[in-house]
């Protein structure tokens, strides 16, 4: 599966543009919207260029996603997944609980555990509260 206009809308609402690298709430170097390989003090880069990197750091999540999920996805489920591995990580998904209740068949706990990844740095962020909900949301949704 790949990532619907959808998906990247909601990516891209979350993580916002920023043409000039900066730190976030963790000390990471970002750029354009969330891409942080690669992202070095003083750089600075194109809004097409921002776009090719968040299309390239998609493509590098969805075989991740694809091998780490084996319960059966729709579109909107598999964009509000790829939203979360895309801002937390592979390795937080396969670690997590709610890859272990979805892939055993349990959408809606799977669901409920969207909520719980709301921390950065051990502290709770309006910003990424409002995003583990939007994806909440979206993965709930019927297409």
């Amino acid at each position: 599966m790949r990532t619907s206009h959808r998906g990247l809308s909601l990516i891209k609402s979350f993580e916002g543009l920023r043409l000039q690298a900066y730190q976030d709430s963790v000390g990471v170097w970002t750029i354009g919207y969330g891409t942080t390989r690669g992202v070095k003090s003083g750089m600075s880069i194109s809004k097409e260029q921002a776009e090719r990197m968040l299309l390239n750091d998609v493509q590098r999540f969805e075989p991740e996603l694809q091998r780490l999920i084996t319960a059966p996805l729709n579109q909107n489920q598999w964009a509000a997944l790829l939203s979360f591995t895309y801002n937390l990580g592979a390795a937080n998904l396969e670690s997590s609980t709610l890859r272990r209740l979805l892939n055993a068949g349990n959408y809606a706990a799977a669901a409920e555990q969207f909520p719980r990844w709301n921390k950065a740095g051990g502290k709770v962020l309006a910003g990424l509260t409002r995003r583990r909900q939007a994806e909440r949301d979206l993965f709930l949704e019927p297409v």
